[in-house]
């Protein structure tokens, strides 16, 4: 019972977003403040200056790593947008002349992943819904779309993962390794359903499926592990979309000449070469620990961030525009565009951080970890996985969705903490490309009737549980190697 007293700012937060349906901001900003009041009133552990303070230095270096990558990864999205690279994207797809299971497989394991690692933001929509709308029935367009955007939860260059290890204070690559594994169940069953729900029924289209789905694991596996998160995502999207295409041009008989990668999408081919340039030179020099943010209990190596990478390709951007002609679109300033975009998100990530630093340092997580130990390995990835769901769903965050479970994980004996991080990871990331904001970005995007928005809304929500009983499957199938 404590314990559910515990988590009332969690079921506060949960109550607003679900209930009441209030923006997450302003869901974030209450939880915040009820655990203020709880903490001061003596609800947890006694108050003083010296966990406030702690609280707060590690909010302050958790939101400026996350926002050292959101604020420049957006600038990007602005600027691919103002020069329409995600539309050549979907004009080049359609000129390829793909069958119709190749085509699928090349859009939700390829094309959706890899602008969506890249990216986050759900920027792959906007080149998926259009090209899925000209190549499939309304409806099922719609519904391939969103199962082909819950895929990938390695969004903006794995920066979850990365937050999300440093709250469980893990190694970044080991939780994103390993959450690849806990995700694989959906990546395969979230594939099959598109070529269901597209009609191929061909058995050479699904064993083909099969295959590539081997691939994709297995890259995003090793990116995760040799690589890091940050490019583990773009690599299983990039290494899959070159195997799709080589294998369906193959059948084209000889028709490989036609096929132009889209010089548009320049941006997206120099963002790749700078990630992987300077994961090279980190590895060669190790010149990213010379600059080390350190908090109370968390530490961030800014030189080591993604967001290096975007703030050059963001130059070469802003030199390219200054040459070229203004694009339609782009009577708005980027300084202006960007806030509007940036403020938001930024506000929520910031709230919720802030409250699972003060849940944290004001032991209110310590009866979800008790209870959390006490369980046997299936019952607590189980229960795991529906709170991470419930987490990523309501914040429409990987990143929200971490910072509200993760510090519990952290508690845990260093034995079972990185299968149940990666069951958080991956169940707050599936869930929070299910949730009501994608669902409506989708909708904006197709621009849908009443009627549509529901049935959409209604798919979204099964397709969330449908992952998480997938994440909790697939974390059971790793107990034993995990013990």
């Amino acid at each position: 019972m404590l314990a559910l007293f515990h988590l009332s700012p969690v079921l506060l937060v949960t109550a607003m977003l679900v209930v009441l349906r209030r923006p997450p901001v302003h869901a974030a900003i209450a939880g915040t403040l009820l655990v203020v009041v709880l903490w001061l009133a003596g609800a947890a552990d006694a108050w003083h200056l010296g966990s406030l303070i702690a609280a707060a230095q590690d909010t302050a270096v958790l939101f400026a790593s996350t926002a050292f990558v959101i604020v420049p990864g957006l600038a990007f999205v602005i600027f691919i947008e103002r020069l329409g690279v995600n539309q050549a994207f979907s004009q080049w797809v359609r000129s390829l002349g793909l069958g119709r299971g190749d085509q699928l497989v090349f859009i939700v394991l390829g094309l959706a992943p890899l602008l969506e690692a890249m990216t986050g933001f759900g920027v792959s929509l906007i080149a998926t819904v259009p090209l899925l709308l000209s190549l499939f029935e309304r409806r099922v367009a719609l519904r391939i779309a969103l199962a082909g955007m819950a895929i990938m939860p390695w969004g903006t260059l794995g920066l979850a993962s990365v937050i999300g290890a440093s709250l469980a204070h893990l190694d970044a690559p080991a939780l994103a390794s390993t959450s690849a594994l806990t995700s694989a169940p959906v990546f395969l069953a979230l594939s099959a359903m598109a070529l269901y729900l597209a009609g191929v029924r061909e058995s050479r289209e699904w064993r083909s499926l099969g295959v590539f789905w081997l691939l994709f694991v297995g890259v995003l596996y090793s990116a995760s592990r040799w690589l890091g998160p940050e490019v583990a995502g773009v690599a299983a999207g990039l290494v899959t979309s070159v195997a799709v295409l080589s294998a369906g041009l193959r059948r084209r008989d000889g028709e490989r000449g036609a096929v132009q990668w889209p010089r548009q999408a320049w941006p997206y081919l120099a963002l790749i070469v700078l990630i992987v340039a300077l994961k090279t030179v980190w590895a060669i020099t190790a010149w990213q620990d010379h600059w080390v943010v350190q908090g109370a209990q968390v530490s961030w190596k800014p030189l080591a961030s993604p967001g290096v990478a975007l703030i050059l390709v963001l130059i070469g951007l802003w030199f390219h525009t200054r040459t070229t002609q203004r694009q339609p679109g782009s009577d708005v300033s980027l300084p202006a565009a960007l806030v509007a975009r940036a403020k938001r998100p930024l506000l929520t990530i910031f709230f919720f951080l802030a409250m699972s630093q003060m849940m944290v340092k004001a032991g209110f997580l310590a009866g979800l970890m008790q209870l959390l130990a006490g369980l046997s390995p299936t019952a607590a990835t189980s229960l795991v996985a529906m709170l991470g769901a419930l987490s990523g769903y309501m914040t429409g965050s990987n990143v929200g969705g971490n910072a509200i479970f993760m510090p519990a994980i952290a508690m845990l004996p260093e034995g079972s903490r990185l299968l149940l991080a990666a069951v958080q990871n991956s169940a707050a990331g599936h869930a929070a490309l299910g949730s009501l904001s994608i669902v409506m970005l989708i909708l904006g995007l197709a621009k849908t009737q009443a009627q549509e928005e529901s049935d959409l809304v209604r798919f979204g929500f099964a397709l969330v549980c449908l992952n998480t009983v997938l994440v909790a499957l697939g974390a059971a199938l790793l107990t034993g190697w995990f013990e």
